[in-house]
Parts: C-alpha cells; sequence; structure tokens
C-alpha cells in the first residue's frame, strides 16, 4: 500500500482540557493510606515515593508535551466489526516496506512501541538497511487507552483481538500479507495471528513463546499452577522461584478472579490506579533499583494519563479473567501449532530460575513450548525485563529484522 493510497482520514490525539482538571482534582483530593512499616516497600508501593510521583503529576507533568510527541505519528480512529480501534502509523521508507502490526500487553500502552516504530519504519536512518523497511501500525489493544469504551464487548480477550487485527489489516486496511510482533499479551494475540492466519502472514516475532492454552484451566490464576517447590532444590534456586512467584502472583490470581472488584477502586482513584500499575512496571522491568533507569516520571506518567483518562483500567484488566472465562481452542490439529515463521526475543531478567542468558536458547528448545511454534530466529539478550521494545529497543528491532530476512 502506498502513502497516497492510504484512505483512512487521521485522527490527532487530544484529550480534552476538562478531562485533564478532573484528573488534577481528584489527585488533589486523594486520602492516602497510613502505610506505617513499609519503609522496605514489603507491603506494596511506598506512601512516600507515590506522594512524590503524584506532586509531579499536578505540579510537573505536562501531558500536551507528550500529546505533541504522539501526535508526530498519524493516528487514526475505526470501527472493526463494532469494536472502536485506534491506531498509529508510521509509513516505510525503502524499496519495500511490508506491513508490521505490533502488539502491546499490560498494563502496557501502544506508547511502549514508540522507542522502536522509527527504526523499524527509516531503517537508513538508524544506519540499518533501507530493504528492511515496515509500515508500522501500532493500535491500542481494545479495552486499552484510546481502542475504548467496550460496553457492547465485556468478553474480549487475545484470540478475540487476533480476529479483529486480522480484519483490520485485511479487510479495513487492505493488506493481503502482513508481519505481527508483540509481548506480553500482545505475544498472545500475535501468536494466534501465526496459528489462525499464518498463510496470510510473513511471520511473526514475539517477546515471551508461551502456549497459547496458557490461560485455560481451572488454575490459571496461579502463576505455579499449584505445584509445590520441591524440598531438594538449592537454596539459590529455590530463592528466585520463590521471587518469580511474588513478581507474578497477585497480579495473575486478581486479574482473572476478580478483576471487576478492584476496578471499583481504581476507576474512582487516579493515585489507586497508578499505584497498582507502577508496582508491575517496577516488578517487571530490569533497572538495578532504580526505575528512573528505564522509565522517567514523564514517561510513567504518559502511560498512566491514557489509562485514566479513557477510563480503560477495568476492560484492560478483564483481558485475563476473559482468557480464562473464553477458553482458547485450536484452528487446526496440525503442528507446531503457530505454523508462521516466528522469531523470538527471550531476556535476562525473565531467565528460568537456575537458567542463565546463555542457556536461554537450549533450553527453550528442550522445553514443551518449544514445538509450539515454527521457530525460525531465537535471540535472548542478558539486558532487558519484561517491557522488551522499551527497555531493549535496538537489540529488539535487530532480532525482528532477522526474523523478516528472506521472507518478504
Amino acid at each position: 500500500m502506498s502513502e497516497a493510497s492510504f484512505a483512512l482520514t487521521p485522527y490527532p490525539i487530544h484529550i480534552p482540557e476538562e478531562t485533564l482538571a478532573d484528573l488534577a482534582r481528584r489527585l488533589q483530593a486523594t486520602r492516602w493510606p497510613i502505610d506505617a512499616g513499609n519503609e522496605d516497600g514489603y507491603y506494596g508501593v511506598r506512601r512516600d515515593d507515590l506522594e512524590k510521583l503524584v506532586d509531579y503529576w499536578i505540579h510537573g507533568f505536562d501531558w500536551r508535551k507528550s500529546e505533541r510527541a504522539i501526535n508526530a505519528y498519524e493516528h487514526y480512529r475505526v470501527e472493526v466489526n463494532g469494536v472502536p480501534v485506534h491506531f498509529m502509523r508510521r509509513p516505510g521508507k525503502g524499496p519495500r516496506p511490508i506491513p508490521l502490526i505490533l502488539s502491546h500487553g499490560w498494563p502496557w500502552t501502544f506508547w511502549h512501541w514508540s522507542k522502536v516504530v522509527d527504526p523499524l519504519a527509516d531503517p537508513a536512518a538508524y544506519g540499518g538497511d533501507p530493504a528492511d523497511a515496515f509500515d508500522v501500525i501500532v493500535p491500542s489493544l481494545p479495552g486499552f487507552g484510546f481502542s475504548a469504551p467496550l460496553p457492547r464487548h465485556p468478553d474480549m480477550n487475545f484470540w478475540k483481538i487476533a480476529d479483529l487485527w486480522h480484519e483490520l489489516m485485511t479487510d479495513v486496511l487492505g493488506y493481503e500479507k502482513y508481519a505481527a510482533a508483540g509481548c506480553d499479551v500482545g505475544a498472545l494475540v500475535t501468536g494466534q495471528l501465526g496459528h489462525k492466519y499464518s498463510g496470510e502472514l510473513y511471520g511473526i516475532h514475539i517477546g515471551s513463546a508461551l502456549k497459547l492454552s496458557f490461560f485455560t484451566g481451572e488454575r490459571a490464576w496461579d502463576y505455579a499452577a499449584g505445584r509445590p517447590i520441591p524440598d531438594d532444590l538449592p537454596v539459590p534456586i529455590r530463592s528466585a522461584i520463590l521471587q518469580l512467584d511474588r513478581r507474578f502472583a497477585s497480579h495473575l490470581a486478581v486479574h482473572v478472579l476478580d478483576p471487576g472488584t478492584l476496578a471499583y477502586g481504581l476507576s474512582d482513584s487516579p493515585v489507586g490506579m497508578l499505584a497498582w500499575i507502577l508496582k508491575r512496571w517496577a516488578s517487571w522491568s530490569h533497572h538495578d533499583g532504580n526505575l528512573e533507569q528505564v522509565f522517567s516520571k514523564d514517561d510513567l506518567l504518559t502511560h498512566a494519563t491514557i489509562f485514566w483518562t479513557n477510563n480503560t483500567i477495568e476492560t484492560s484488566m478483564r483481558m485475563y479473567a476473559n482468557a480464562n472465562r473464553y477458553p482458547w481452542t485450536p484452528s487446526h490439529d496440525r503442528w507446531p501449532v503457530v505454523e508462521a515463521p516466528t522469531g523470538i526475543t527471550f531476556v535476562g531478567y525473565e531467565n528460568p530460575p537456575g537458567i542463565s542468558t546463555e542457556q536461554r536458547v537450549p533450553h527453550f528448545l528442550a522445553s514443551d513450548r518449544a514445538p509450539w511454534y515454527n521457530h525460525v530466529n531465537v535471540a535472548a539478550h542478558e539486558a532487558g525485563g519484561h517491557f522488551i521494545p522499551w527497555e531493549i529497543p535496538d537489540a529488539w528491532v535487530s532480532d525482528l529484522r532477522r526474523t523478516f530476512r528472506g521472507r518478504r
């Protein structure tokens, strides 16, 4: 598709001033918990840290500055099967750019892809080969950010989003064939595209390589799936397992079992919402004790403001419960389950307990997850945490380009 043939009318992002004023009033009226005895953060986000960030949200953060940076790209809003979909676009610069759709996760926004969009679209400007150029499409997942509200689609989950993305790319945007990439929930969306629509994809690139059945079963809320930790494990491995469980257990349990109840508090209090998602940004990213190495205060509050002003914390959290309530079922019984050529990026902060980065690729290839994917390019990096394209954008871009070379 050429630039001239892209017929949709851009719809720049703009949050009304009255919405921002209401946010400021709510922030200033916060009733704070006592938070006694939490100097070490054992009980969760420390009040002292959160108060400083909220004070900056009120007095220092400039949403309009973030909005201008976001609107340096093209933005569009469409309906796909009655579902509101916002997406950002950066047309490719090269001899034959191919379309690429990028799917984010939770608590991500579309803007978590912002560090890789330009290098993917215009490789030559970043020292790359223009033959690697992509037309980059970056949607907000339904129920996240500007792809809202969803009053008629309370059952949205990752495999239903894959159907919407395929219709967006083929019917709405008119691409005959496209590429896809994603992380976190977006990796499941992308994996489902590679499963159900492999014949219409150049390939996929993902950041986790979970089984598409990850959220099925009676204990999908339990990261350990009810398995006890063996008594004879070495102490360092046992400690690493417990640390991993603590990192994800409360998130998965609440989002699968009780997201609606939590949403009453988080939809009413911007500080409550910020605390819940800040804990995940801090726990899941690789920052050696200084979160601002990864996310500046402006970064954190840009993402938080996108969640808050669109009232999407409830519908974004429900994604997990719906993946379990409406289980994934295969569209075919062939192997690999995901037939599209698949590239995978692993990061050191998410290495399984006892597995080094050097061991990560062979460990995956020997696992029961590897046969699920038609993997053609698997890489592991020591740096980086859960937000891969934000934390190690150069490595992500390099890995993704390698996946698609020779497949255009």
